[in-house]
């Protein structure tokens, strides 16, 4: 590619967020008595503060290549010793910048996009002087790559947020990444960076973290983290501290070459079991790295930039763009139809009714996140005990794995009480139950409570299927009651469906979002309707599937027919994570509603009359051997219509394409994006799958039951062409 071809790219996006590259010079300190010579340090800024991320566009990166380019004339004529490249407070770079990304239409300007990164980062490689990466905050994707083509590395204690997540967003790390890192921390390591990380919730590594890998040369406090990464270079430029690299490894040694061949085949078998192969990225990932182990950098990045200009053009690619710029980090952060904000009250006290597991962990949520009193009630001391004592000890856990302070644990411990009278709400702002699934017993509750509570004070229910409608038919004041439904477990799960009902006051409902936010969760407003969202989804994917099986469709075969989907777990083993009773509990409350969609299988009724609590025996699921015990068999009865694993997955997208179109049609939500969102956050599905309806737009469902696709063209697809 010539300058011309970048610099067309680059007028592409005239409204890029630039990252600039600022150039400091350095004398460098004495090294027993002499100074190595001038240091140039370049800072990635974009002049925005640290709730605007450091990003890599096309106009980002060709003003740090131009600026490279005359570091690298600065070395020739011998005016600086060493380079250093670091980032704002808070930052090393975030990546590409995904808007971007996704604006580029076609593959050549993919291809352009990789091309460009690797002539930019092949600069800093090849400056004819030693270069420094400065790891300083976080740096992720092509920002943690800067730091690999440099020649030697520093990090941050402070640091969080380190890796190369591109097989969870769709991509490879296709500017150096995947040839580099293995030959730096081993095969082995390397795939836990590229593969297990990103495929295991995106998890990330700390500073130390990193540094123990051997992804960085040396470690320093945050308090005077550039000083003393300064003062190491300069070390280095004297030949005072050779870096030692225990994890590195030359693959052309046989000894090596068999390790790297073990990582990739491990590598497989944990991409099949974690996507079963939906999401072309992961495999990509490893065939890269495959290949490279023979070849010269340079040849690594030619097929580096192919890829990456293949992938950007899959769907896949695109649902999980879709899923994490669209939803995830712009509409989670601004709910469709929540009220204005102003109208929030404020929420100085919580009651919690109950005390049972949900509600002491929804307990030290409040009291952690908002930092207010919570008081649990139930119906006996010994229980409301059991849950403040629930609470003490997670909070002890946190305190030994050091997530908090001991001053923060006294506190939280100080601020969770119990009691066995609900006159303990007397002063409270907000009373949310948590007790049996069971309408009128929350009715009596909420009636017991309104008689005490203040007639501003806001009641809440964390019902999953019941109607928020009818429990407020009794209350003298309906307008307070709000659906607040949590997923489990509470502390892990990102979503929180906020319940409207008819009489459901905008200031409630306010403050309903504004504790969202308090809490760190993501809410969705939802009409109340039958399970809601998430549950109402769930339930009919499990009732085909479970129906299948009833009709006569074999366990395995009924059980394994979505794996194409790509879903964290299969309906048999979700169901048995949720607890048979309380998926046939929202079964029956939707078959109530809907008797025509919703089956209600006799032959769960059998397992759970007999207390068995899965289908599979759960040793053989955890060997990767499942198997249904005879004894669980003969409490079963069976139809003589199996089913393929292909119809069973055909009749499942339809009926979810079904589901998702009535909900939208009954308004339950604002639009598919929400629905999305909910699956996202409150199932964790798949990224690339883009929630659901992009899946279902893709496979034809949408298109074959509702005779439409659910998202416009280019939404989370390929653009409409003109």
């Amino acid at each position: 590619m010539s300058a011309a071809d970048f610099r067309k790219l680059a007028d592409l996006f005239p409204n890029e967020t630039v990252t600039h590259s600022y150039v400091q010079d350095i004398a460098l300190p004495p090294v027993d008595g002499k100074s190595p010579g001038t240091f140039a340090l370049v800072t990635l800024d974009n002049g925005l503060d640290h709730s605007k991320p450091t990003t890599l566009g096309p106009n980002t990166l060709i003003e740090l290549g131009t600026v490279l380019e005359d570091l690298r004339e600065r070395a020739a004529r011998g005016e600086i010793a060493g380079v250093g490249v670091t980032g704002k407070p808070y930052f090393l770079v975030a990546g590409a910048d995904l808007s971007t990304v996704k604006s580029v239409t076609g593959r050549e300007q993919g291809l352009w996009m990789a091309q460009l990164g690797h002539d930019v980062y092949s600069t800093l490689a090849n400056l004819g002087v030693p270069s420094f990466a400065f790891i300083n905050g976080l740096a992720l994707g092509g920002g943690l790559e800067i730091a690999l083509q440099s020649t030697y590395r520093t990090v941050s204690t402070g640091a969080g947020a380190l890796a190369l997540p591109e097989a969870f967003i769709g991509l490879i790390p296709g500017w150096g990444g995947v040839y580099i890192l293995p030959r730096l921390i081993g095969p082995e390591n390397a795939l836990k960076v590229m593969i297990e990380n990103p495929l295991s919730n995106n998890r990330t590594l700390t500073g130390p973290q990193a540094y123990e890998l051997g992804v960085a040369d040396a470690m320093f406090e945050p308090a005077d983290f550039l000083e003393q990464s300064v003062a190491w270079a300069a070390q280095v430029l004297a030949g005072a501290v050779p870096p030692e690299r225990a994890n590195a490894v030359d693959p052309s040694d046989p000894e090596v070459a068999a390790r790297w061949a073990a990582a990739i085949a491990k590598g497989r078998a944990f991409v099949e079991a974690k996507t079963s192969n939906a999401s072309p990225a992961p495999a990509k990932v490893l065939e890269v790295m495959e290949a490279n182990r023979a070849m010269t950098q340079a040849q690594s990045a030619a097929l580096e930039c192919e890829t990456l200009a293949d992938l950007m053009q899959t769907d896949e690619f695109r649902s999980t763009v879709y899923a994490f710029l669209d939803l995830v980090q712009r509409r989670a952060k601004r709910p469709a139809g929540a009220p204005d904000r102003k109208l929030a009250r404020p929420v100085t006290k919580i009651g919690v009714v109950g005390a049972g597991l949900m509600a002491s962990q929804l307990a030290l949520l409040f009291a952690r996140q908002l930092k207010v009193p919570v008081v649990l009630t139930d119906i006996d001391q010994a229980r409301v005990d059991k849950g403040v004592g629930y609470v003490h000890t997670e909070v002890d856990k946190l305190l030994a794995k050091k997530r908090i302070s001991s001053d923060a644990a006294n506190r939280t411990r100080g601020l969770v009480t119990g009691s066995v009278s609900k006159e303990a709400f007397a002063d409270a702002d907000f009373v949310i139950e948590a007790v049996f699934e069971e309408l009128n017993v929350k009715k009596q509750v909420f009636k017991e409570v309104e008689a005490i509570v203040s007639p501003e004070c806001i009641l809440a229910t964390n019902t999953s299927s019941l109607s928020v409608t009818a429990m407020a038919e009794d209350l003298e004041h309906p307008g307070r009651l709000v659906g607040f439904h949590f997923f489990n477990p509470v502390a892990v799960m990102p979503l929180l469906e906020i319940v409207r009902a008819p009489k459901t006051d905008d200031a409630v409902l306010a403050t309903a979002f504004e504790l969202a936010k308090g809490l760190k969760k993501s809410a969705v407003l939802v009409k109340d309707a039958p399970a809601f969202v998430v549950n109402r989804i769930l339930l009919r994917l499990m009732g085909e599937v479970t129906a299948a099986f009833d009709e006569g469709t074999p366990a395995k075969v009924a059980d394994n027919a979505l794996r194409p989907m790509g879903l964290p777990m299969t309906p048999f083993v979700l169901g048995a994570m949720v607890g048979l009773p309380v998926a046939q509990h929202v079964q029956e409350s939707l078959h109530a509603a809907f008797p025509d969609r919703f089956t209600v299988s006799g032959n769960l009724q059998a397992l759970i009359d007999n207390g068995v609590k899965s289908i599979w025996d759960p040793a053989s699921v955890t060997a990767g051997n499942p198997y249904v015990p005879a004894e669980t068999l003969a409490l079963m009865s069976f139809g003589t219509t199996p089913s393929t694993a292909e119809e069973v997955l055909r009749r499942t997208q339809d009926a979810l394409a079904e589901e998702i179109g009535l909900m939208l049609e009954e308004g339950v939500v604002a639009g598919p994006e929400d629905i999305d969102l909910c699956m996202i956050l409150g199932a964790g599905w798949p990224m690339f799958l883009g929630g659901i309806t992009p899946y279902l737009d893709r496979v034809g469902a949408a298109e074959r039951v509702n005779g439409s696709k659910f998202l416009a063209p280019g939404v989370a697809s390929e653009p409409a062409t003109a």
